[in-house]
């Protein structure tokens, strides 16, 4: 199954390490620092040009995503995208 992240943006929902809200996680000085990191070393992939509002880790990328986490939770839980379709 995929997980639509915004976009032209979809990955496999089994190499989804961890879906979060970027502003309740970006109080956190460790996860500024992890994206810093993810950003510099060009793992940082932003999905689009609107107002961030979750990052979606991945074994290799992490994705800046317009979308909630609420969201892109709902859509992981349901298989909002099967097939090739969207449901």
């Amino acid at each position: 199954m995929y997980l639509h992240l915004g976009q032209n943006v979809i990955v496999r929902e089994r190499d989804v390490l961890g879906i979060f809200d970027l502003e309740i996680t970006s109080q956190s000085k460790r996860t500024r620092q992890f994206l810093a990191a993810a950003e510099k070393g060009g793992r940082a992939v932003t999905v689009s040009d609107d107002l961030p509002r979750s990052f979606i880790v991945t074994a290799d990328k992490v994705y800046i995503s317009p979308l909630s986490s609420a969201t892109l939770q709902k859509r992981a839980q349901t298989g909002a995208f099967r097939g090739g379709e969207w449901r």
